[in-house]
């Protein structure tokens, strides 16, 4: 279940940021109201994570699987370049997210 809600909070607020970028600095209302929207759920779902879990790890663990699915949603949808560096980078940011979860049976 912590790992379906974490993956769940990342999402929503990688949608919410896809959204930011499409509000073109929260000019346009529709796209700001789902800026919000898309926060207000990935912070809930990211809240039902931590029971019983050390909010540190959860947050850290949240925001790698968020900065993981925001490069793809940069990259796909929005157009972004990618590079040798940018992918090594992802690769510490799973490396790191594995080291955190190790201790856990």
């Amino acid at each position: 279940m912590y790992l379906a809600l974490t993956c769940m909070a990342a999402l929503a607020f990688t949608i919410g940021g896809y959204f930011m970028k499409l509000s073109a600095g929260l000019t346009r209302l529709r796209p700001t109201l789902l800026v919000f929207g898309f926060f207000i759920v990935g912070a809930c779902l990211q809240t039902l994570a931590m029971r019983g879990e050390q909010m540190s790890v959860t947050y850290i663990v949240v925001l790698g699987i968020e900065a993981i699915s925001a490069f793809c949603c940069g990259v796909l949808f929005l157009k972004e370049s990618t590079s040798v560096a940018k992918f090594a980078g992802l690769g510490l940011v799973v490396v790191g997210i594995v080291l955190l979860r190790m201790e856990k049976p």
